[in-house]
């Protein structure tokens, strides 16, 4: 078939296709009526059958279920089918035409037609949009508007054609048009509007659901829906819910998926290797013999293959799990790369407009209207694009620090020790950010160099081969750049090693500060932390150097490519004008170059960041996990609950192993006690039960649910019941029974709401015998088949033990048909085992029931008949009935009482319930500030740096700005010289001046890179020193009040945002600031009239901004408030993380995390949204400028040279990025310096007593005696709570033994914190030998009296530093040390003995052995006064009697003070002060007290003393 050419089409149309002599060399421009009829009709229907395959497609798969007829959607049907009538009236008027004879061309037909199928199809697509959810359509919006545009074109024609030439009007066709153009108009009208959610939608229950998925396509591009409101998100509760496609549980599994098929690819080639060469050398596979050599030859491949496994690509993961919606800002980055450069064309056109007084006036019109379009276009485009970079970066730091979440909860013991808390709360916090702020500008590798093409594509249309030496300039940087880049990445690395180890040992200071302060070692710890950042401020200086030489390469780049360019041009060839169109058009290609070259550094070091990030996160997710089937969690037999066959465990790979031989089977419902000396694996056999270790040989099976209980109970920062809950549902009845069992209940009426009180982080305001029985209430409440319990008992006192162990534990307890096996050093407990395993050195030496292993008359007989007393033996079991009898009945009249006071009203928890809601409350979360940030902020900030360093930075800003204006104006003068035969007078001289305006500017711009970069190292140093010091100052209270997660934070991310964000914002904000004065200053120079909008403009712009900036404040604030209980509840669990594993709640931790990392992302999300909204509305204002700019020029023309002209517009053309970056600036100034204000709150808080007092009131070696007189002694914890001590009088004698004794919380240990005013005196005083503690200063008197706390604390670093930190004492002080607190065998058994490096906690030492290295500390000291705070409850009865008779001959002559729960270990002590109720009930010798048979004897028989 022949086609019939185009013209064909038109042949009876009155007039040609085009004409250009009618549309644009005249007055008054028009389109043909050809033009009219075909184009202007087609193309918006081409537009909507192009997209409507794809547009399908999209609606198909995006399904948010159906949305109901409403008015709106009716309205656009109706519509969308009177346009379909209206176009097929003008079909059938043709035709009718053509029954009465005229003639008409096939297009008449044809464009109706389309037409009408077209509205069909619009109609089509809107009611399909109803029935698949989409509340707003982007394509039918851009398909009305572009359909009313090309209408409107024709409408004006019409009414000129009525006007000049009525006769030839078709009234039915415009009568038809004008109806059509009203309804397409109205149709767009509606369009603009979203409808109501789907039928089924979240959103409709949702009380403050995110604007974004509801808004209309016009709202969403000009942010008008989600950021409209964002001045009232002033509080919490006002923050928008997030999406599902942004919540945790969606976007976190997706990248743990990814990361999971990329880890298995990484291991793939190794398991080929290992397997495929025996297989198809030996049939038998599984069922060789065990003797072969085959295992031999496996480890060979293994080595063999292990040097070609290759590293899993965490960059891989993450692209495959973000890539596909982070595509869609590569091709917005695409269309707004190529839509920057039209600016600089339509201003050659405007200043050839500007040179031509012929040209029509309207040119000059249309150019400033497509300036002004173009302008609004670029806006929203590029401000789509950053919104999908932002929110793709949010969700990468989501998936980040939810899979570094997950992974801390499975990764082995081995593992974790390699890992610090510090270190893996940075991966979740700093890491993770890097990557979020890497996102933003990643797409810049790849337009930088293309807007670089592009612009020198441009240039060398404009000024030829000129343009090379501008490009030598640009290859040159290049190199130089390079190596900056290399460097930076150098001291990154070691800026976050440096960053990884202050805040490990700041973790630890914050997790031991009662240790610190009890041994007046805060200062010690100071001066390491202090040394710590000073390496780290010494490679930020190092790195603030090269961001200096970078910025100067950099800035002064474009003036340098423009110099280089201009000089080559004038100078090759002196017929090479410099006019104003050259010049002006280079110089805004310039401006464009600007960017990408200025971007590129920032990229590069963003790159070079995160790729340091990138490693540590793949080495953190590459660590090797517990395995899961280690323990057979259904394989034991029906009878027995455990069942372990020739079981060997280690804690890693690469150790020897910790337990060898284990073989043990235990029926069901069986009582287990391990024993054996500190050290003997007794808690490593409940690990490797748990799972918790390698397990090397043998087998393990398990059966039915397990309940763990560590030696060190794990308590969470909630309220009492939640603890013992632990995520399970109250049941009212058992709760009760369970508090009961526990000896809970009179603590509870101790503390101020009863089990509704709040426990600080790990227990602070909880003694620990409190701790140890809400972890094991946990334990009874969670109701299981088998129970692990790691010495439950150790800090409770001996009456307590007893019913606890009855209750509970025992034959007669809750769980007497349960399994149980208990750990213990409490020999009372072993006649009522079952069976008894004996531990020695990781192997179960002996087994058997109480009575067989003393038949045996092995070790554990020849252990018992040592530390045993003989009335244990005697006459038992009548003696124990008698003893707890008469306990329970007292207990249970307690008890009974207790339930008639709290049960009565309708049923309440136990414990005393207050009205106060506020009465429980103990740790305060961190508060947002709301309002300005205060201009003494910023003022703080000035002094940290000094006061003249600021000035000087702020003067050689000024030099730098001033200079460029000149050399630009200086420019404009040199285009505008007349041009005499061909050439330019003074070119040399013009050239000359232009370049060394050139080199000032430079110099300027290095000078205060360097003093802005040293001004910062300086200001971090003296804040990061003055937080340090105030944090080290500030009491106990403090510490239990505050978070570790709110401290850490401030360390971790507020410092990092004061070394390295507040500086580069500093230096942007000024050179914004500077950039928008000089363009207002040129454009006024220039065009005068301009005047007179700038101030409505600047008044729009200052709302704006203000609006603005204090929403965006204010988010931060919640942004940064909202993290620290992430990081907070991040700690917690990795501490816990053996407890979480054990009862299986891993799932509600991991949902836990994810409520509290989404909680903080409902907080920036409103951000992200702020940001664009101010963005589109700046550039706004800034489009506006760069109109009136051209207009007033048009206006002006006959009075102003192109030169002007050029310089004006040009600089208009800059003002928008100016603008939008001056308020990101200042709002990011203020964002950020929020982080000074966090820093410097914590100077305002109470603050402890002097260290040190000047003079020294303190008398030479004092105390000489350890004489101790108490005096009316009283003291509170807080002033909203009762006394804990009330009116204690007590003298000692020096060098008396006096042991303290009483019930749990009857204030033993508040009478110890009293004595070294870790809490100060509320009446009364304490004197020691004769001095008044109170006079002293707080070192004065804590480094003179020593204490062994309850908690063994250790820190990181070795043997030597935990016993010695100030390097007082010589290695023979220390190994007599050792040897007297019995661990010089220990010590000189391991490689590096003094210099043995204890982990994280001291975490590879046994609790025993952490407390007998506080008994080496205090042997070190030797000091007048000792205090032991149940100091001997974690180790065996041998080692307690070891220690005991250690304390009797090395501190003979000292005072001892000490706590005891075992009343053996004071019975031969001179006197014994008991305290209940935090008073003074007795104090006299024990076999005094015996015989007074009051509270003493009565837990001397309970103890089974007497």
């Amino acid at each position: 078939m022949i086609t019939p050419p185009l013209d064909a089409y038109f042949t009876h149309l009155p007039t040609a296709f085009q004409d250009w002599n009618l549309t644009w060399h005249t007055l008054n421009p028009d389109f043909t009526r050809c033009f009219q009829n075909t184009v202007l009709i087609w193309v918006p229907c081409v537009y909507l059958w192009l997209c409507m395959p794809f547009y399908y497609w999209y609606l198909k798969n995006h399904d948010r279920g159906y949305i109901c007829v409403t008015h709106l959607n009716r309205a656009k049907t109706v519509i969308a089918f009177l346009l379909w009538i209206i176009c097929w009236s003008d079909v059938f008027y043709s035709f009718w035409e053509r029954s009465q004879g005229a003639v008409k061309a096939p297009v008449e037909y044809i464009s109706p037609l389309l037409l009408g199928i077209t509205m069909v199809l619009a109609g089509l697509l809107t009611q399909y949009e109803r029935l698949k959810g989409a509340q707003s359509s982007g394509i039918m919006l851009i398909f009305w508007l572009v359909a009313l545009l090309c209408a409107t074109v024709s409408f004006r024609s019409k009414i000129l054609q009525a006007v000049n030439e009525d006769a030839t009007v078709d009234r039915f066709r415009f009568t038809t048009f004008y109806m059509y153009w009203v309804l397409v108009l109205v149709e767009l009208g509606l369009n603009c509007f979203s409808d109501q959610p789907p039928f089924f939608s979240k959103a409709v229950n949702d009380p403050n659901p995110c604007p974004e998925a509801g808004a209309s396509f016009l709202s969403n591009i000009t942010f008008w829906g989600g950021g409209g409101g964002c001045w009232l998100l002033f509080i919490e509760k006002d923050l928008w819910s997030l999406r599902e496609v942004d919540k945790s549980s969606t976007i976190v599994p997706q990248l743990m998926r990814q990361w999971s098929n990329e880890w298995h690819k990484a291991q793939r080639p190794l398991e080929k290797a290992l397997y495929s060469p025996k297989r198809s050398l030996r049939s038998g596979g599984r069922g060789e013999n065990k003797d072969t050599k085959l295992p031999e030859e496996s480890e060979i491949l293994l080595q063999k293959s292990s040097k070609r496994r290759r590293e899993p690509s965490l960059l891989l993961a993450l692209c495959l799990t973000y890539g596909p919606y982070f595509l869609i800002s590569t091709l917005y980055k695409i269309i707004h790369d190529i839509l920057i450069f039209v600016g600089p064309e339509i201003l050659r056109l405007l200043i050839r407009f500007v040179n031509d007084s012929n040209a029509p006036i309207w040119q000059g019109y249309f150019y400033t209207a497509l300036l002004f379009i173009c302008a609004c276009v670029q806006t929203f485009i590029l401000q789509k694009y950053f919104h999908v970079c932002f929110v793709t970066g949010m969700r990468v730091r989501t998936g980040v620090a939810g899979a570094v979440y997950r992974k801390a909860m499975v990764i082995t013991n081995a593992a974790r020790r390699t890992s610090t808390v510090g270190e893996i709360v940075n991966l979740m916090s700093v890491d993770a950010q890097r990557f979020m702020d890497l996102i933003t500008y990643i797409n810049m590798l790849w337009s930088a160099p293309l807007q670089v093409v592009l612009a020198l594509y441009f240039l060398w249309q404009n000024l030829g081969a000129s343009v090379l030496a501008g490009v030598a300039v640009m290859v040159l940087m290049v190199p130089v750049n390079a190596v900056i880049a290399t460097k930076t990445k150098t001291y990154q690395v070691a800026q976050m090693k440096d960053k990884d180890s202050r805040i490990k040992l700041m973790h630890e200071v914050l997790n031991g500060i009662k240790v610190l302060k009890l041994y007046a070692w805060e200062l010690a710890f100071k001066d390491k932390v202090s040394a710590i950042r000073e390496s780290e401020l010494r490679v930020l200086k190092k790195s603030a150097y090269l961001a200096a030489v970078s910025t100067f390469t950099w800035v002064c780049a474009p003036f340098l490519v423009a110099l280089s360019t201009f000089g080559v041009y004038v100078m090759v060839d002196e017929k090479n004008v410099l006019d104003a169109q050259k010049a002006f058009v280079s110089l805004a290609l310039f401006n464009i170059l600007r960017f990408p070259l200025n971007m590129l550094p920032m990229v590069i070091s963003s790159v070079v960041q995160a790729s340091v990030s990138m490693k540590r996160l793949r080495v953190f997710l590459s660590h090797e996990e517990l395995v899961e089937d280690s323990v057979d969690r259904r394989a034991a037999t029906a009878s027995e609950s455990i069942v372990v066959t020739d079981g060997t465990f280690s804690w890693s790979n690469d150790d020897p192993p910790s337990l060898k031989r284990i073989n043990i089977r235990i029926p069901d419902g069986m009582l287990v006690a391990v024993v054996g000396h500190v050290g003997s694996g007794k808690s490593s056999l409940l690990s490797a039960l748990l799972g918790e270790m390698q397990k090397q040989e043998g087998s393990v099976s398990i059966k039915g649910s397990v309940a763990y209980m560590p030696q060190q109970a794990w308590i969470q920062n909630k309220t009492l019941q939640d603890n013992i809950l632990f995520g399970r549902e109250l049941k009212e009845s058992w709760y009760r029974e369970v508090v009961e069992a526990c000896a809970l209940l009179p603590d509870l009426e101790m503390l101020s709401a009863g089990d509704k009180t709040e426990i600080g982080e790990k227990g602070v305001n909880l003694s620990g015998g409190q701790k140890q029985r809400v972890g094991l209430a946990r334990a009874l409440y969670c109701d299981c088949s088998l129970y692990l319990l790691d010495d439950p008992l150790s800090a409770v006192d001996a009456h307590v033990g007893k019913h606890i162990f009855d209750k509970v534990v025992g034959p007669q307890g809750i769980l007497k048909n349960r399994t149980r096996i208990l750990v213990t050093h409490g020999l009372s407990y072993l006649p009522q085992a079952d069976l008894i395993l004996v531990m020695v050195d990781g192997e179960i030496t002996e087994m058997g029931s109480y009575m067989e292993l003393l038949g045996r008359q092995g070790a554990f007989a020849e252990f018992l008949r040592t530390y045993a007393n003989s009335e244990q033996q005697e006459d038992r079991s009548g003696e124990r009935d008698h003893v707890h009898d008469g306990f329970v009945c007292q207990y249970a009249v307690h008890f009974e009482n207790m339930k008639t006071a709290d049960y009565t009203d309708g049923g309440k928890s136990p414990g005393k319930q207050e009205n106060r809601p506020q009465a429980g409350k103990l740790t305060e979360a961190d508060k947002a500030k709301t309002g300005m940030v205060k201009p003494a902020v910023f003022w703080e900030y000035m002094k940290a740096i000094g006061l003249g360093l600021s000035f000087f930075s702020i003067f050689l800003f000024l030099c730098h700005h001033v200079a460029s204006l000149i050399s630009n104006y200086w420019l404009s003068l040199w285009t505008d010289d007349p041009v005499i035969n061909g050439t330019q007078l003074y070119t040399h001289m013009r050239l000359g001046v232009y370049g060394a305006l050139g080199v000032t500017q430079g110099v300027a711009v290095f000078s205060y890179s360097i003093s802005v970069s040293i001004g910062g190292v300086m200001a971090s140093r003296y804040l990061h020193e003055t937080m340090l010091y105030n944090v080290l100052r500030s009491p106990m209270s403090f510490f239990e009040r505050t978070p570790t997660g709110n401290l850490v934070n401030r360390f971790a991310k507020e410092m990092d945002t004061i070394d390295t964000i507040i500086p580069s914002i500093i230096k942007m904000f000024m050179g914004s600031m500077f950039n928008v004065v000089s363009t207002c200053a040129i454009i006024l120079v220039a065009t005068p009239l301009i005047a007179v909008v700038i101030p409505p403009l600047g008044l729009l712009y200052f709302f704006v901004q203000r609006f603005y900036v204090a929403t965006s404040r204010q988010l931060k604030r919640l942004e940064s408030v909202s993290r620290s209980p992430m990081l907070s509840h991040f700690t917690e669990t990795l501490l816990g993380t053996s407890v979480i594993r054990a009862f299986g709640e891993q799932e509600r931790f991991i949902s836990e995390c994810n409520r509290h990392i989404d909680h903080n992302q409902k907080a920036y999300f409103p951000s992200i949204v702020a940001n664009r909204w101010l963005a589109v509305r700046l550039e706004f204002v800034g489009s506006c400028i760069v109109m009136f700019a051209a207009l007033f020029a048009v206006v002006s023309r006959d009075s102003l040279s192109p030169g002007i002209v050029g310089l004006s517009i040009s600089y208009a053309l800059q003002v928008t990025a100016s603008l939008n970056w001056l308020v990101r600036m200042t709002s990011e100034v203020e964002t950020n310096v929020v982080a000074v204000e966090r820093v410097k709150e914590y100077g305002d808080t109470d603050k402890e007593a002097e260290w040190q007092v000047e003079p020294s009131r303190m008398p030479q070696g004092w105390p000489t005696n350890g004489y101790i007189e108490i005096r009316n002694f009283s003291l509170r914890y807080r002033d909203d709570l009762e006394l804990a001590l009330k009116d204690v009088n007590v003298t000692i004698e020096g060098g008396e033994k006096v042991g303290i004794v009483g019930r749990t919380g009857a204030g033993k240990s508040s009478l110890t914190l009293g004595l070294f005013r870790i809490i100060e005196a509320s009446e009364g005083s304490v004197w020691i030998d004769g001095v008044d503690i109170a006079i002293l200063g707080l070192h004065e008197l804590r480094s003179r009296i020593t204490i062994i706390p309850q908690d063994p604390v250790l820190f990181s670093g070795t043997l030597r530093m935990n016993l010695d930190p100030f390097n007082c004492y010589s290695d023979e002080d220390l190994w007599q040390a050792l040897e007297l607190a019995h661990l010089k065998n220990f010590v000189s058994g391991l490689p590096d003995k003094l210099n043995h490096e204890c982990s994280e906690g001291g975490e590879n030492l046994s609790l025993g052995q952490r407390q007998l290295l506080c008994l080496a500390r205090a042997l070190l000291r030797k000091t007048k006064v000792l205090v032991l705070d149940e100091a001997t409850a974690a180790v065996d009865l041998e080692t307690d009697n070891l220690i005991q008779s250690t304390i009797r001959s090395q501190f003979k002559d000292c005072t001892v003070l000490t706590i005891a729960h075992r009343l053996n270990t004071i019975m031969d002590y001179t006197r014994v002060l008991v305290l209940d109720r935090g008073q003074m009930a007795e104090f006299d010798s024990p076999s005094n007290l015996i015989a007074k048979k009051g509270i003493f004897y009565r837990m001397a028989k309970d103890s089974s003393l007497v």
